[in-house]
């Protein structure tokens, strides 16, 4: 069935699009039963919020499928791109060469590329030029499962966060392959007609209630929970925060639109922006590198 596709495409993310598919339309069917189906956006109501759970936007939701396709055909390129530096990593400067047939191999590129993931999510949320990749991911002002389709087009900075696997011996394909379940794992946490989960599970992986936090922009929720499969992370490494109260979705400023090229690109775009009125090669590396919001000091 996947023969017609480019070889970097024929992997578990693909064949879990019929899932995901079946998946949307039952979580929309519910909503539009529930009458939780909208036509405005929250951010143009006289107080944000973000509708009752579990919400849809018709609109909203065409722009997160029609970006979740583009990155099926990016996420390819890239993966093609890193094949090379992979293969050539893998061959020449791995130590050792594991077995991708054995189990233990499995679970080391599992376990190694989400608490990879985990490091470069947290970049991507600290590092502006990083933030500029990953913020349409969290430009839905709604939380369902087409939310989790809303993927980024630019790959770079997973691509390069993983280069620790074929170096310590991981063959590539196994590391796309991990990566690929890490993104079907977290297709499930997009959602909030499930609450909190047994204790011992919430307090291992990643669930709604601790993904439905991450999304927030509310100032509790802002640059928490970055782990993809395994929460354990943030806790490890204090990032963690409980989901206590509905978060407010979307950005701390939202972006009025759905055109899915401007979500894409608009903080590119405003960070050249910046860059250019800079004063200083001081403060052009602050816009660049410092944190989403970063301004210089006013002397």
């Amino acid at each position: 069935m996947l023969d017609i596709l480019p070889e970097a495409m024929r992997e578990p993310t693909v064949l879990a699009i019929p899932f995901f598919v079946l998946m949307v339309a039952l979580e929309w069917t519910a909503a539009w039963k529930l009458e939780h189906t909208e036509t405005e956006r929250p951010s143009r109501r006289r107080e944000r919020s973000s509708g009752p759970p579990g919400s849809y936007n018709a609109r909203d939701s065409r722009a997160s499928l029609l970006m979740g396709l583009v990155s099926i055909g990016t996420s390819a390129a890239w993966k093609l791109l890193a094949l090379l530096g992979y293969s050539a990593v893998f061959a020449y400067l791995a130590p050792w060469q594991l077995p991708a047939t054995a189990w233990y191999t499995w679970v080391f590129a599992f376990v190694g590329l989400d608490f990879l993931f985990y490091w470069e999510h947290r970049i991507a949320h600290r590092v502006r030029l990083v933030w500029a990749t990953h913020q349409a991911h969290h430009s839905s002002e709604y939380f369902n499962f087409t939310t989790a389709l809303r993927q980024k087009w630019n790959n770079s900075a997973g691509i390069i966060m993983w280069l620790p696997l074929p170096l310590l011996g991981v063959p590539p394909a196994l590391v796309f392959a991990a990566y690929s379940l890490n993104l079907i794992y977290q297709f499930w946490i997009h959602t909030e007609h499930i609450g909190k989960l047994w204790a011992p599970v919430e307090f291992v992986l990643n669930t709604p209630s601790h993904h439905r936090v991450h999304h927030g922009s509310d100032t509790d929720y802002l640059d928490r929970n970055y782990g993809g499969t395994f929460i354990i992370w943030d806790r490890m490494f204090g990032t963690f925060r409980a989901e206590t109260y509905r978060p407010t979705y979307g950005l701390t400023t939202p972006v009025d639109t759905y055109n899915i090229w401007r979500l894409q690109t608009h903080e590119y775009r405003a960070i050249a922006r910046d860059v250019r009125s800079a004063a200083g090669v001081r403060a052009r590396l602050g816009y660049l590198f410092g944190p989403p919001g970063w301004r210089p000091r006013r002397s």
